[in-house]
């Protein structure tokens, strides 16, 4: 027999999506075949699975442990990967239910293949080491939101079910304001509001815009907006803030190529001569964007400090020292 012991980090779910992700292997029908015979019961009674776990709820599994194990993805412990060995993570806010991490440059936010290791398994990694989840809360933390493989920053993830719950639902909804800091070629000295149409293209990974007087009703395009602050200007390069309003993939990218000012170090939308320049002087070789701030409605901010590279740019071009705030963060 199992006991489970329900806390603040998997109450407030009903009791057959608890059972679905801890037995993650085994189908409903096993689920529901041992509930209906007293095999899986709650507070020591038969249960249906549409209850609502509440703090302080046991769940007990009246099953043997080669058919749980049988039936439940390898531990969290299990799961981590020895190329996380090593990795320190940085952590910019955390609290009881939701994290705020750095993601570097060339680090993907969930795993693609196996073997991968992710922001989003750094995370798992942390929460375990400092005692924030066990394998018998049934939960794993998952980031909420995600970020390209050569874009740094704020990435978020839900430390509890509630913290997953309402992260999700604030990027739903809209209601988280996110700030990204680029630095794009030619001179942006004015501020703009601009909003347009994209499509994405799957098989070549790239996006495509058009303006909205273009626009006639294909479904296979989005309406975008996003907003650009220009921080300052120098003789090739300016240093913008940039607030999405909607958030497509690749927007900021391919909403800035589409303006006539490419993201330098972008090899996908920018300047091939650009690219090649920044390459040589400033060993660049991805888009240089970095997801700098997040505010939340209650008036929470997390800030991450912009990368080096963005300040030996800036200095070099806009004759910014690194030692100067170059921007309000």
């Amino acid at each position: 027999m199992r006991e489970l012991n329900i806390n603040d980090k998997t109450s407030g779910q009903r009791l057959n999506k608890f059972l679905f992700k801890y037995l993650d292997k085994a189908g409903a029908s096993f689920v529901y075949k041992m509930l209906r015979k007293k095999n899986i019961t709650l507070n020591d009674k038969k249960a249906k699975g549409d209850e609502l776990l509440a703090d302080g709820d046991v769940v007990k599994l009246f099953l043997s442990e080669e058919t749980i194990e049988k039936f439940k993805t390898m531990s969290l412990r299990e799961d981590k990967i020895s190329r996380g060995a090593g990795f320190d993570l940085k952590v910019l806010y955390e609290d009881e239910n939701i994290i705020a991490v750095h993601k570097p440059q060339g680090m993907l936010s969930q795993k693609a293949k196996d073997g991968d290791y992710s922001i989003n398994e750094a995370i798992v990694d942390y929460c375990i080491n400092n005692g924030r989840i066990s394998d018998v809360d049934g939960f794993k933390p998952s980031v909420c939101n995600r970020l390209d493989r050569n874009t740094s920053g704020i990435i978020l993830a839900g430390t509890s079910l509630h913290g997953s719950q309402s992260l999700s639902l604030l990027l739903k909804e809209r209601k988280l304001d996110k700030y990204y800091y680029t630095i794009v070629e030619g001179q942006f000295d004015k501020a703009l509001d601009a909003s347009a149409y994209i499509r994405k293209d799957r098989e070549y990974n790239k996006s495509y815009i058009i303006p909205v007087e273009s626009y006639n009703n294909d479904k296979d395009y989005s309406l975008i907006r996003t907003c650009f602050t220009p921080i300052c200007t120098g003789k090739q390069f300016s240093l913008i803030r940039v607030k999405l309003i909607t958030g497509k993939s690749h927007q900021i990218r391919a909403h800035l190529a589409y303006l006539g000012y490419p993201i330098i170090g972008d090899y996908k939308y920018g300047s091939e001569g650009v690219n090649r320049y920044v390459r040589d002087n400033f060993k660049l070789k991805h888009q240089l964007l970095h997801a700098g701030q997040v505010f939340f409605p209650d008036g929470l901010e997390i800030r991450d400090t912009l990368p080096d590279v963005f300040l030996t740019v800036c200095e070099s071009d806009m004759s910014i020292s690194p030692g100067e705030e170059i921007y309000n963060i």
